[in-house]
């Protein structure tokens, strides 16, 4: 009897496994969240900004950006912060020696004294040149 099982199994043969499928499915699958993960992080803030026709210089680099929500929430580096948050983490992030220029993105819906308070606490701030109202040009609208 033993004899009978081991001739079948060496009829068999190995079973095998195509793994085809599923790098097939693995790389798609990659990228799909390579094109999904920018669009999420893109729009993780809210903020319509006021019209303007004014030209600002093409090259200003916008390092340090602050957005203001309609609501007046704060946020830095796409995290949501208080006022007193903004100001340490902004006296951490600004290079010593280097005067640097913060962004401040305010939403046309909100507060107008929120959006000043706030410009106000960040030019106190040392190793900051200038504060920048964001406004949107009509051509983008």
């Amino acid at each position: 009897m033993p004899r009978k099982l081991r001739s079948r199994h060496a009829r068999l043969g190995k079973a095998e496994l195509s793994l085809a499928p599923l790098i097939d499915t693995a790389l798609t699958l990659l990228i799909i969240f390579m094109v999904a993960a920018p669009m999420i992080n893109r729009n993780a803030i809210k903020v319509t900004l006021p019209d303007g026709s004014a030209k600002e210089a093409e090259q200003t680099k916008q390092e340090l950006v602050v957005h203001v929500d309609k609501a007046g929430t704060i946020f830095f580096e796409d995290k949501k912060m208080t006022l007193d948050q903004l100001l340490v983490r902004l006296k951490k992030t600004v290079e010593v020696g280097k005067q640097q220029t913060v962004f401040v993105l305010g939403d046309k819906s909100g507060l107008y004294g929120d959006v000043i308070k706030i410009v106000d606490q960040i030019k106190v701030v040392g190793g900051i040149e200038y504060v920048a109202l964001a406004m949107q040009s009509p051509a983008k609208a």
